[in-house]
């Protein structure tokens, strides 16, 4: 079996060694490669890829979606295993790649895998409010699965594909996750949430005409604070829960916003 490791990336120094670091045991002497599709990152990210053996290829940004499935085309190993460059993979995770993925699938049948995602805000693991276990395919066979074609939020489809999770079906006893370094400061979360609000309002408003309801830019975000920090239990998370389930419900309020503002300049 050979896993290729596919990554989009721009301007992540910060990151991407950790996650390559992460992946090398299963990659390494032969084993696989490491796919990086750049898109003309102005600090060390090419160069902190290269020196972990990556193939790096430059290209101009065509979307999330569209970019994952670039990479994803460029892979040649039995499976794909995709990851964000502010991701890393698990200890667990890693070893049942390693270790029980080819005896699994022979046993199980299956084309895909979920891991776990363990989120962290402000340094801060969020267990609550809806943010774990957060399951995420990102390993499948070659040719099996892509990302749909979304403007954010984009998730890997296999259609017609078995999907095989490893923490039910496998050992309930150990946790298969992969590490989500989110947003370690507000201002980052401020950052991604201004982006991914356009994005969420393009794809509201394509979706088809919309009137201007206070309930959206309004009760729509409290309504949404209260399931998830209190029905949800995201109270739990303490002060980096407040704040996260906060800064959530006001990116609903701009996303809103934004809608209407698409629809007024139209």
């Amino acid at each position: 079996m050979t896993l290729s490791v596919v990554i989009i990336s721009y301007n992540e120094e910060a990151n991407i060694g950790r996650t390559l670091e992460s992946v090398m045991p299963l990659v390494r002497d032969g084993k696989g490669e490491i796919i990086v599709v750049d898109s003309g990152s102005t600090d060390r990210t090419v160069e902190i890829a290269k020196s972990f053996g990556g193939k790096v290829f430059a290209e101009e940004w065509k979307g999330y979606a569209a970019q994952k499935n670039s990479a994803i085309d460029k892979a040649t190993g039995d499976w794909i295993l995709s990851l964000d460059a502010d991701e890393e993979l698990g200890t667990e995770a890693r070893d049942f790649i390693h270790l029980h993925l080819e005896e699994a699938a022979r046993k199980f049948s299956f084309d895909g895998v979920e891991f776990n995602r363990r989120n962290y805000f402000l340094g801060r693991w969020i267990r609550h409010g809806g943010f774990y276990p957060d399951p995420k395919l990102r390993l499948f066979r070659r040719g099996s699965g892509r990302f749909e074609n979304r403007l954010v939020h984009e998730d890997v489809r296999l259609e017609g594909k078995r999907i095989f999770d490893p923490n039910l079906e496998y050992d309930r006893h150990s946790d298969y996750h992969i590490v989500h370094h989110s947003y370690p400061t507000f201002s980052d979360y401020i950052s991604h949430m201004n982006r991914y609000s356009s994005l969420g309002a393009e794809m509201a408003v394509a979706k088809g005409k919309r009137r201007f309801l206070a309930l959206d830019i309004v009760f729509r975000p409290l309504l949404t604070f209260i399931y998830n920090y209190f029905f949800r239990l995201g109270f739990l998370d303490g002060r980096e829960g407040f704040l996260l389930h906060v800064g959530h419900a006001v990116y609903v309020s701009w996303k809103y916003m934004k809608v209407w503002e698409l629809q007024h300049a139209k």
